[in-house]
This record gives C-alpha cells, structure tokens and sequence, in this order.
C-alpha cells in the first residue's frame, strides 16, 4: 500500500491541475510559445551568470587574484553547473515518476529561479572572504540541478504534434529560446553599463539582472503548466511516449545512442560560448578599445542574425534532411575555425573584424543549434524518449559547452587567439565523425 502512496498521490496531482486547466486538444503552435517561454527563461538565467563571470564575479568575488585568473575562478564555476545538469536529471526524473510532471517542474523552476536571484544578494568577497565564493559556487550548482528538472517534454510533444513535411520547422522552434535568452540579459546589462559609471555598477547595478530572474522563471512556469497539465499531455504520457524512466534503465538499452547523440551536437555547442561569453572576456582583459557595453550591443544584433538562421535551419531540414542539415552546418564552422585559424586577429583589435567575428558566428550557431534538438532525440524509441533526450542534451552541454569559455580564454592567453580557432575546430570534427559513424538518416520523430 505504501508503495502505491506516491503515485496516487501524483495521480490527485496531476488530476486537479487537468481539471482547472480545462479540456482542450493542444495545438502545435500553443506548444510553440510555451517551449520557447520556458527556454528563454533558462537561457536568460544562464547568459545573466556567464556575463557576470566576465564583467562582475573578478572584481567582487576575486578582487585578490589578478584579472585573468579571477576571470579564469570565474569560469570554472560557470562550468559546475554543466557537470550537476545530468544529476538534477537524474533526481527529477524520480521526482517526475513519484509526484507527477507539475511537482517536478514547479520545484525546478523556482530553485532555478531563486538560486540565481539569490546571487544578487550575496555579500562581496570584501566583506565576508572565501565564504562569498563558497556560496556562489553552491547557487551555481544549485542552478544546474534545476535546469536538469526544468526538461518538460514540451519539445518532444510539439514534434509529434507537429505536421510531418514540417517537422524540421518544428523541431528549430524550442531552440529559439537560446537568441532570445541571451538578448534579454545581454540588453539589460549593456543598458547599467552604458548608464552607471563602473563604481555603481560593480557596487549595486550588476545584481538587477540577478534579481529579474526569479519573476522571470514565475512566468514561465505559468506557461508551461498550462500546456503541461493539459489532457492532451496526459494521453501522450499513457500513450507510454513521454514516461519517465529510470536512468540505469535507458542506459542499458541506448547507452551507445545517447553517447552518439551527445556528440553530433558538438560543433554548434563548441561555437555556443565562443560567440557570446568569451569575446567578452577577450575583450574586456586585453584593453580593446570598444567597451564592453557597446559590444553586448553588437552580441544583441548577432542574437537576432542567429534566430533568424535558426528558423532557416528548420527551411533547410524539411527539405534536405536534419542528418544533411547538421553537416552542412558543422562543414561551415570547420571552415570558421580555420579561418580563424590562420587570420586569427581577425577579432583582436579591429572592431570591424570583431563586428563579422560575431555576426557569422552567431549565424552559423543558428544553422548548427537549429537542428540539435531532434538530432539528441531522433535515436530513442518512444518509451526511452523522454529521459533519453534530457540526458543526452545534458552529456551534449557538459562536453561540447560547459568548459568552452574556461578552455577558449586560457589557450588563447597561453597560445595566443588562433588556438580558438582549433578548439572549434575539434567539435566540429566530432560532429562530422558522429554523423560519418550513424549513416542512417535521423528520424523527424
């Protein structure tokens, strides 16, 4: 009996929220909106993090190292949050199959959304020493376990919702999230830095982003229990296609798929940070003489060049194939890479080059992340779809994205800019050769 006590439980749950949200079929585009909603939720939290760690967390969090390496601290905290994802995974899933999707998600999106408000109000290092750092890096870690709860299934549900010849157009669509995501926190930290001289912004105009987050992460759950909590949601879960299960279980069924998955992402998950985190960092360490303000400006332009070609992405896919799609996208950033390779000054000092630096890389990031949400799920079968894409996705991340800012900013200081350039190029590489060793053309579902 005690055993049955959760799941009935969930049952109740689950019941009273499809009861207040109404009887209704879910149409595609209302699955649309509420995945891009909840993405951009994610990204903004984390693209408020990864700009501080450039612009704020040296000075207030490492004021007794020198910049780079206080930059360096920075990033290696940045990256905690990748390698807690697939745990926070892991641990929600169990919290999805005891308590019920709504449980899960109202609980991921309020950690995600309080631990980075809460970093608005830690207490400089100035103040109460190491144990400022200590409790950045918990918040930190705390964000990543919730962005592993925050994985709802929306994108899975809009893909099989959505019109076969289009399937390509849907699967671009969740990952518009990311763009819009970063134009929020970019936009608000470009404006304090236009506006504020650096005494206030560094004393109190930096934690206004922070503090934006948790309303944020509110709307957005409100978005996402509506689609969530919805008959229709629940029928696909009886259907047996949206069920979690537990991770050992899909690992000893699709442990090579997942592996596989995690890496045809990589070329547009290496070229993620290297397009908006660390041409910050670059920027604001070697004394160019473009401020950081105007420059998260020129990032806001290269956002909405890399939407655009992130819709294009869905274009090319419905009518060549996702497989074709993804080589041709990791083809264009092996050829990025090299040139950046060989006129690596390209970005150093010219704010024109730094202008196209930006500009293609955003655009190529939206051809090559375009297509990656159907490439980390199009291996699994129905019942292993659900757990199999949030795991994969989050391999996906730790491996191609979470040290890229970390990696990028210490070879290009100890080698110099056109290590990069080869640090792209090695993800590029590995997408091509996961795509070289699964022929088979990816399934649209």
């Amino acid at each position: 009996m005690s055993a049955n006590t959760p799941m009935a439980s969930a049952t109740v749950l689950e019941r009273d929220a499809q009861q207040a949200m109404g009887d209704h079929k879910v149409h595609p585009n209302e699955i649309a909106i509420g995945v891009v909603i909840g993405r951009a939720s994610e990204y903004f939290d984390f693209f408020v993090f990864g700009i501080a760690c450039v612009l704020v967390f040296p000075k207030v969090f490492f004021p007794f190292v020198d910049p780079l390496t206080g930059t360096l601290y920075a990033f290696s905290i940045f990256a905690l949050a990748f390698i807690a994802r697939p745990i926070g995974s892991v641990i929600f899933m169990a919290i999805d199959r005891r308590h019920g999707r709504s449980v899960k998600l109202t609980i991921a999106l309020f950690l995600l959304g309080g631990a980075t408000a809460a970093v608005s109000f830690l207490p400089r290092y100035d103040s109460i020493g190491l144990s400022a750092v200590y409790i950045l890096a918990v918040l930190r870690v705390l964000q990543g376990l919730a962005l592993g709860g925050a994985w709802d299934g929306l994108a899975s549900l809009l893909a099989m919702n959505a019109p076969r010849e289009r399937r390509g157009w849907y699967a671009m669509i969740p990952q518009l999230g990311a763009p819009l995501g970063f134009m929020v926190a970019s936009a608000l930290f470009a404006f304090f830095l236009v506006n504020l001289d650096e005494a206030d912004f560094i004393d109190w105009g930096w934690r206004f982003p922070f503090y934006c987050a948790f309303t944020i992460n509110v709307v957005a759950l409100f978005a996402r229990l509506r689609l969530v909590a919805t008959d229709e949601f629940a029928r696909m879960m009886d259907l047996d296609r949206l069920r979690p299960v537990p991770a050992l279980e899909l690992f000893r069924h699709h442990a090579g798929d997942v592996i596989r998955g995690a890496f045809v992402p990589l070329a547009g998950f290496a070229l993620f940070h290297l397009v908006t985190i660390f041409p910050i960092a670059w920027l604001a360490l070697n004394n160019t003489h473009r401020s950081p303000g105007e420059f998260l400006i020129v990032q806001f332009s290269g956002a909405i060049v890399c939407a655009g070609a992130i819709a294009a992405s869905g274009l090319i896919a419905d009518q060549i194939g996702r497989r074709n799609c993804l080589i041709m996208s990791a083809s264009l950033i092996a050829f990025f890479a090299v040139g950046s390779i060989i006129a690596p000054l390209l970005f150093g000092e010219s704010a024109i080059g730094q202008t196209i630096y930006v500009t293609i890389g955003f655009m190529l990031l939206g051809l090559a992340y375009g297509q990656t949400a159907g490439a980390v799920t199009a291996r699994l079968g129905n019942h292993y779809r659900y757990t199999g894409a949030a795991l994969t996705s989050d391999f996906a991340w730790l491996v191609g994205a979470g040290f890229a800012p970390l990696v990028a900013l210490f070879l290009s200081q100890r080698y110099g800019l056109a290590m990069v350039g080869v640090y792209l190029l090695s993800g590029a590489a590995c997408t091509l050769a996961a795509l070289f060793f699964d022929r088979s053309e990816m399934r649209q579902m």
